[in-house]
């Protein structure tokens, strides 16, 4: 998709708040509120916004550790790895899922809310999996960057 430079203000804007009422939102970055509204639609509709949300903070909600989860296949087959990424995306404490390279097949970003209920999932949901090897858990011991914001 061809960005202007104002839609790349109007972007960065929504990335920033997207609570702003779109009457705020076009005095900011230079459009009519009717041409403001119009570009919205216009990303949402060519998927570039996917949705917008409320990002909560993890502690507050009592979800006091973060673990990246390394996960090792048993083998790299189409069944494997569709059965792992279909059983990852209902699992609520799993953040995000990526397939990477390297040593291991996945990489997960996890939430518990103590070390207890994380053994408990790590037990039960991931290394019960009949397709899973092996996996290996990295803590966060304190996030020292969070973005949600491509840089545009």
């Amino acid at each position: 998709m061809e960005l202007s430079r104002t839609d790349r203000r109007l972007l960065a804007e929504l990335q920033a708040d997207a609570n702003r009422n779109q009457s705020e939102l076009a005095e900011l970055v230079g459009m009519s509120r009717t041409s403001c509204w119009r570009r919205i639609r216009d990303f949402e509709e060519a998927g570039l916004i996917e949705r917008q949300v409320a990002l909560l903070n993890p502690k507050i909600a009592g979800f006091n550790l973060q673990v990246l989860l390394l996960v090792a296949m048993q083998e790299h087959t189409d069944k494997n790895r569709e059965s792992f990424e279909r059983h990852v995306s209902l699992l609520p404490e799993v953040m995000e899922c990526f397939s990477v390279s390297g040593d291991r097949d996945y990489l997960l970003q996890v939430v518990a809310h103590d070390m207890d209920s994380y053994n408990d999932f790590l037990n039960r949901q991931i290394l019960r999996h009949a397709a899973v090897q092996s996996a290996s858990s990295t803590f966060v011991l304190r996030r020292v960057k969070y973005s949600t914001a491509l840089p545009l």
